[in-house]
């Protein structure tokens, strides 16, 4: 009569025992399962990091030609005054001849300008590209065919607009043909930080604003044909 309930009590401690193993084991899983769920989050978000520092490191960097591109460059700017009326800030605020008057490198442009009366004219003018030779490139006309050319009022001014074009041409848009105010044209070779205009004449300092015209300075006179 008594080994009826102990055989009972056995059974139920082998059901508690099963209970606790599955318990026991269903927690190891679930803890398992919780971390390779975090694992994988982890690893996703140092994938993403990488990506983004990748996508920060590719990024493109404006280039130095680029940069340039936006500014004055040539040998000679290194002649214009660093600061003043003269300067390139100073000569943004004025008009291209005014502009010139201050600048001591284009002197005698400016001498030659005043005597054909088109001061008014270019100040006056609406977005134009001017041709601006240097004093140096004066200095090469023989002394004699430069004071009978500056005494010439028709023949100074057909010289002086033969070196102005409409419209304002900044570096890319420079080479080409170009037709002047004087009614011929002008050619234009070259890229980047090099031209020359008429196969002859290079650009010394380029893209110079004024408050009417962008200016590039050049070591020859243009004579028109």
């Amino acid at each position: 009569m008594n080994r009826k309930p102990i055989a009972l009590q056995s059974k139920q401690r082998g059901k508690t025992m099963n209970n606790r193993l599955l318990t026991r084991a269903g927690a190891i899983l679930a803890a398992a399962g919780c971390a390779f769920v975090f694992t994988a989050c982890g690893s996703g978000g140092d994938d993403s990091a990488e990506e983004s520092t990748s996508s920060e490191e590719s990024a493109p960097e404006e280039t130095t030609e680029e940069m340039t591109a936006a500014g004055e460059f040539g040998a000679a700017c290194s002649a214009v005054p660093a600061d003043g009326e003269g300067s390139f800030t100073g000569m943004a605020d004025d008009p291209v001849a005014t502009a010139a008057s201050n600048n001591p490198v284009l002197s005698t442009l400016v001498t030659a300008v005043a005597g054909a009366d088109l001061v008014d004219t270019l100040n006056s003018a609406e977005d134009v590209t001017v041709f601006a030779p240097t004093n140096d490139a004066f200095a090469k006309i023989p002394a004699a065919d430069l004071e009978a050319v500056l005494a010439d009022t028709e023949t100074l001014t057909g010289i002086l607009t033969y070196h102005v074009v409409g419209g304002r041409l900044a570096p890319e848009d420079l080479a080409g043909e170009h037709v002047t105010l004087q009614g011929g044209t002008l050619d234009v070779e070259g890229s980047g930080e090099e031209f020359t205009v008429n196969g002859e004449a290079a650009v010394v300092c380029g893209n110079v604003q004024t408050a009417n015209a962008t200016v590039y300075i050049i070591d020859t006179v243009l004579m028109p044909s």
